[in-house]
């Protein structure tokens, strides 16, 4: 079956749109084939910093036939509708439709319609110049004399050339030719920029991809990669160093070459009194090298790994001295911030209230930043205030949950009052991935409890779902506080996630809280914590209204905690009717919710469990039912009215398990509830055989029903039974 090699070659494609734009480029494409009726064995993708490539194989040689059947008027309809229907269905005659019977409705006309086929060239021509007009850059540009034209081709960077060839694996290729903007697809491509700049003419991906490699281009985004990794780890282990590995930098460098050469480089050893992480962000961020280490060590070595694009006739000495050059300034900028930050900042005087309001010293570096990013009224959010205002939330909030987490509400408060501060540091103005990191630094530097500064590093922790959660209780308490704060914040103002859009990261923001009480077992009535500090946040609220922190934004907000919860708990393995059946509206301590499901889980695959859920169930769907009729189920049951023995079997055994239930409820200990709970299994059935419920006597069923609500309300101490599954 044939195949199908295409290329898109433009000007430098920035390497964080390459991955995604090959991606697109396969599904566009392959969907618009599949469409069209053709098939394909299998499809793969190819990125340079200068082209897309499609490899696709086993394309068929040209769509099916389409057969279908237009069905017509009958046949002693009249003359304009039988017209109509030659019309519609492009017949010349009626003698050319068929005639189908049908038993209540008489003979009828048929077309039957044949769509022939289309060649698998004809239609990729046919798609691909909409493709490539259309493809979804996230930024695009016109360029060259055809741009001045009104629907010109938009870009990333200009198109230089397109192949499109098509044909069986021991055949001859024929040329695909499409034409965009001028543009004539053809089978000539150009191989690297400077060491393979003539024209290369190429039939299949087989001798494409060879004659690329000879032509100085490594086509393969993954071989780049390992090219990279593999010469660069040797470099540094041939000087007796190892390569601090970056899986980041990796795939951003190798979307800059196309032919990846790897070199050393050096910068002066006093640069190393700078911390290690900023001299990793300084050459990451300015240069797009890898730093080193000594083997076994955390600190950083003076030499770096650069990634050139050229084979350069001096062996790389210009590039290694140019790259080295560039470090060493960009490096001695670093120092300076480093330095400036332990010093004094030249208007302490104008500080002075804002040290006062947060209980800082002005003797201290940090506590100087502290009181500027409260001076300077630095907005956290236009309609929450300044960040020295959310400070101030921030250390109520963290003194209430003290209570809860054990922290000493000393350190806490000292933590939250820094945890913001090197937000006015110049490392972090330069690195604003530092935040926290420098925090900790600057807070050691001037004699901070290490609680402190470690809560000051972690106070934005978990960042995502395989961040670590904070293990010392100071860090924990102020890292709740920060994501319920700011969640707490949100909802006060009625800026809520909405469908796929969270530009505040409040999902991941609720999902770190939850981890956070789970994880570390803390227990908190969430809604008395939204009630006690919504106030404090609607006292900053900047809105110019009159606002309030409403019941039923708290609810709301309960409820958007448990979405997170349901999520989190199936990704541990929980199973979803569980999490239901024991997840109420009104839940707000989430660690007992988290604490229910585990119980529930081991028990309802036990036999007692399955006893349990087999009893309950037919009492809770007979409850259902009459309620939805209309019937009032009673709270009260009148011994009086028993007619028979399982009714009284039934009720004593209710009494003894409710009591038994709640008592091991209250000492939290579910699964002792449970069992309680599943000695009901052989009354019910007893009951059920026995007894019938809806009996002529409305007393007598009334009463019979209310025994029935009492099985309900026991179990529903635990969960909601109807919910389970099975």
């Amino acid at each position: 079956m044939p195949d199908l090699l295409l290329e898109l070659r433009s000007e430098e494609i920035p390497a964080g749109m390459q991955r995604k734009a090959a991606g697109d480029l396969k599904k566009l494409l392959t969907d618009a084939m599949v469409e069209a009726g053709l098939t394909y064995e299998g499809a793969r993708e190819y990125w340079t910093p200068r082209r897309l490539t499609l490899d696709i194989r086993g394309v068929t040689a040209r769509s099916a036939d389409v057969r279908e059947e237009k069905k017509g008027p009958r046949t002693d309809a009249n003359e304009k509708a039988i017209e109509g229907f030659l019309r519609a269905a492009g017949l010349a005659s009626i003698s050319d439709a068929h005639v189908h019977s049908d038993p209540k409705k008489g003979d009828f006309y048929v077309a039957h319609l044949v769509k022939p086929g289309r060649a698998a060239e004809e239609i990729v021509a046919d798609v691909m110049p909409g493709i490539i007009r259309n493809f979804p850059w996230p930024r695009s540009m016109r360029s060259g004399v055809a741009s001045t034209r009104p629907g010109a081709l938009r870009w990333v960077r200009p198109l230089q050339s397109i192949v499109c060839t098509f044909g069986p694996e021991n055949e001859e290729t024929q040329v695909i030719a499409f034409e965009v903007d001028g543009l004539v697809a053809g089978n000539v491509t150009y191989g690297h920029r400077f060491h393979a700049p003539d024209p290369i003419t190429v039939r299949r991906f087989a001798d494409y991809i060879e004659k690329l490699e000879k032509a100085k281009v490594v086509l393969d985004a993954e071989r780049r990669k390992e090219i990279i990794a593999a010469d660069a780890g040797n470099l540094a282990f041939a000087s007796g160093l190892e390569l601090v590995e970056d899986a980041a930098l990796l795939e951003e460098v190798a979307g800059l070459v196309e032919w990846p050469v790897v070199l050393m480089g050096t910068f002066d050893e006093g640069d190393l009194s700078i911390p290690s992480e900023i001299i990793r962000l300084t050459i990451k961020t300015n240069q797009k090298c890898f730093v080193t280490r000594r083997p076994g060590e955390e600190t950083l070595s003076n030499h770096f790994i650069l990634v050139s694009n050229i084979e350069a006739k001096d062996g790389g000495k210009e590039i290694v001295h140019g790259n080295g050059k560039v470090v060493r300034a960009r490096l001695s900028d670093a120092r300076h911030f480093w330095t400036r930050d332990q010093s004094d900042l030249p208007d302490l005087e104008t500080l002075r209230a804002s040290a006062e309001k947060f209980d800082l010293a002005l003797a201290k570096p940090l506590d100087q930043r502290m009181a500027k990013l409260d001076a300077l009224n630095v907005t956290f959010h236009a309609k929450l205030g300044t960040e020295g205002e959310r400070v101030q939330r921030i250390r109520a909030l963290a003194a209430d949950l003290c209570a809860v987490t054990g922290a000493d509400l000393q350190l806490v408060d000292r933590a939250v009052v820094l945890s913001k501060a090197d937000l006015r540091t110049e490392a972090v103005g330069e690195f604003p991935e530092l935040q926290g990191i420098m925090g900790r630094k600057y807070a050691l530097l001037q004699g901070e409890p290490e609680a402190v500064a470690t809560a000051i590093a972690e106070h934005r922790k978990p960042q995502g779902p395989t961040d670590v959660v904070p293990t010392d209780p100071v860090s924990l308490t102020v890292a709740l506080a920060d994501k319920l704060d700011t969640l707490i914040g949100f909802w006060a103002i009625d800026e809520k996630p909405t469908g796929s859009k969270d530009p505040f990261a409040l999902r991941r923001a609720a999902l770190g809280v939850n981890r956070m009480l789970l994880e570390r077992k803390i227990r908190t009535a969430l809604i008395s914590v939204f009630t006690t500090h919504g106030p404090r946040v609607v006292a900053d609220i900047k809105s110019g209204e009159s606002r309030t922190f409403r019941e039923e934004q708290a609810s709301d907000l309960l409820s958007f905690f448990h979405d997170r919860l349901k999520v989190y708990l199936r990704d541990l393995g929980a199973r979803h009717d569980l999490i239901e059946a024991v997840l109420t509206p009104d839940a707000d301590d989430l660690l007992m919710v988290a604490r229910r499901v585990e119980a529930l889980t081991a028990f309802i695959t036990s036999e007692e469990g399955l006893n349990l859920l087999a009893g309950t169930k037919r009492a809770t769907q007979l409850l259902a039912a009459e309620e939805k009729k209309g019937a009032v189920i009673t709270d009260m049951v009148d011994p009086a009215l028993f007619a028979l023995p399982a009714e009284g079997e039934l009720y004593a055994a209710v009494s003894t398990a409710t009591s038994e239930a709640a008592e091991a409820v209250a000492r939290e200990d579910f699964r002792s509830a449970m069992e309680a709970l599943s000695t009901l299994r052989a009354p019910i059935d007893h009951f059920f055989a026995d007894v019938l419920v809806n009996d002529e006597n409305p007393a007598i069923r009334a009463n019979r029903l209310a025994l029935l609500g009492r099985i309900r309300a026991a179990t529903g101490t635990v969960a909601d039974f109807s919910r389970i599954a099975g």
